[in-house]
């Protein structure tokens, strides 16, 4: 892949596609198959730099995953919820799932476990998930005492009982806990300290474990409670495709004015972000769902006012559509986006404003006045969503070059290719 790459402009594109699979779905599986009793066979896994750290950590701690079908068929061999490896020093890269998946399942071991990744990773706030850690017994520290990775844990097992946990800062926080609690000496209660992002991510990872043989239960008061001695059993398991992925070719439905039809989705997806398809629908596109597609029509676009709350992964991706919308578009709701691979909420503003746009940034979103578009050169920050997202623009104004597109290659590093391939 080139330094850079200039997006070519397009008529209204007419396809139907199929992205890779789920990135959170996959990370969530390569857990709950990791602890199981048994072997477990994932279908449609994602392969990209955030699973792979993933499994390399896996592999780490002694679990053996062998990998088929150009990495998307992923064979498990469960642990039984006992940790082979007494000690491991795992790389995590950029990806937030792994760091935290990993440092709530290496406290269920016996033994000293670093976790560490690029300097970005040492940026990214962990300290909220450590001090909950502390309260259940587990002794957790950020190894520089910046709150951030390298994350060290002395582990003697998961004493389990009640603690509190911040939810403001990432919904991972809490997956990762939940995952690992049934194999704690006690029962795990986590009660919610203030708003807790990203819900639907959470209830997705509640579903993955029941697809595992783990209950778990909530209520409306923010409190979570997984009973031990609990086990997750080996299965076949079936990846959706990436909704946040899709979200990018149901964008160019809307900015291109055609129509794309994403199969392997559906209203019901575990994935909370196919409500992308609602905040398209509000500016006035056409949505249609079937058991197993969702499809987007185009048509004249009006700025929307939307707490993304819930979908602050496509926060991104309908900053661009809002670029032709008639109107302005106000975003709420996503401070905790400025802790990602970038602050999606800094840095989107800064590189929105290049192409035209009257950009107002929030604390905790943006306002988006269209304005006439000119051509731009975009810096990516690393980050995947960046790169995706403003390459969308480039399907209507020309001389769109997006800088480092291969850091797609976190979650969809064929993603230039199958653009470049839409409605052909």
């Amino acid at each position: 892949m080139t330094d850079t790459i200039t997006i070519k402009t397009t008529d209204p594109v007419h396809d139907t596609v199929r992205p890779p699979g789920s990135k959170s779905i996959t990370n969530r599986a390569l857990i709950c198959a990791a602890l199981a009793d048994g072997r477990s066979t994932l279908l449609g896994a994602l392969d990209s730099d955030d699973t792979r750290v993933m499994i390399a950590g896996l592999q780490k701690l002694g679990i053996e995953i062998a990998a088929s079908n150009h990495r998307t068929q992923l064979e498990v061999a469960g642990c039984g919820g006992k940790l082979p490896a007494a000690t491991a020093d795992i790389f995590v890269g950029n990806s937030g799932t792994t760091v935290r998946f990993l440092t709530a399942l290496v406290s269920l071991g016996r033994g000293r476990f670093r976790l560490d990744g690029i300097p970005r990773m040492r940026q990214r706030p962990i300290h909220d998930m450590l001090d909950t850690l502390s309260q259940l017994g587990v002794a957790a520290e950020s190894e520089h005492g910046t709150g951030a990775p390298p994350v060290v844990i002395q582990a003697k097992g998961l004493a389990g009982g009640r603690a509190t946990i911040v939810g403001s800062v990432s919904s991972q926080f809490l997956s990762g806990l939940l995952m690992a609690a049934p194999y704690a000496a006690d029962d795990v209660q986590l009660v919610v300290d203030g708003q807790l992002v990203s819900v639907p991510y959470v209830n997705m990872t509640m579903k993955v474990m029941n697809r595992f043989g783990v209950q778990s239960e909530s209520n409306p008061n923010g409190e979570f409670r997984v009973k031990c001695g609990q086990s997750y059993r080996g299965r076949p398991y079936d990846i959706e495709p990436d909704a946040s992925a899709a979200s990018y070719f149901w964008a160019a439905a809307a900015i291109t004015g055609g129509n794309v039809t994403v199969q392997g989705l559906s209203r019901n997806s575990l994935q909370g972000d196919v409500r992308f398809c609602e905040c398209l629908e509000q500016m006035g596109c056409k949505v249609t769902y079937t058991e197993d597609s969702v499809t987007v029509v185009g048509a004249e676009l009006v700025g929307i006012d939307v707490d993304m709350n819930d979908i602050s992964d496509t926060v991104q991706t309908l900053s661009a559509v809002a670029l032709y919308a008639k109107g302005p578009t106000h975003i709420r709701g996503v401070a905790h986006n400025r802790h990602k691979e970038t602050d999606r909420i800094g840095d989107l503003t800064r590189e929105l404003r290049k192409f035209g746009a009257t950009v107002e940034e929030l604390e905790d979103g943006l306002a988006i006045s269209p304005g006439k578009l000119r051509p731009a050169t975009i810096a990516t920050y690393e980050d995947h969503r960046m790169a995706m997202s403003m390459a969308l623009v480039g399907l209507k104004t020309p001389g769109v070059i997006i800088e480092d597109p291969g850091c797609t290659s976190k979650t969809y590093p064929d993603f230039f290719e199958d653009l470049a391939a839409l409605g052909t």
